[in-house]
């Protein structure tokens, strides 16, 4: 089962992507981390996918939570996996 991890995007110096890269670290889930601060294309990539330029975004394969802290992260978290 080669399915991608999923996409978080971050911006340099953002304590909402610290706490959201902090909490999936804890609870071991693998994803893939892109800093939209110096990467015009990946922020623009962001804002297709969340239609906002807050950070952070998380891409659950597919599924798009957007803007969030820990308070949210975790329930969505909670929701999928099995």
């Amino acid at each position: 089962m080669s399915e991608k991890p999923p996409i978080l995007f971050v911006k340099t110096g953002c304590p909402w992507c610290a706490e959201a890269v902090a909490l999936l670290d804890r609870r071991q889930i693998g994803y893939r981390s892109v800093n939209v601060s110096a990467d015009r294309a990946a922020f623009a990539e962001m804002v297709r996918l969340s239609g906002q330029d807050k950070a952070p975004v998380l891409d659950w394969h597919g599924e798009i939570l957007a803007d969030f802290g820990a308070a949210e992260l975790a329930p969505f978290l909670d929701s999928r996996k099995g």
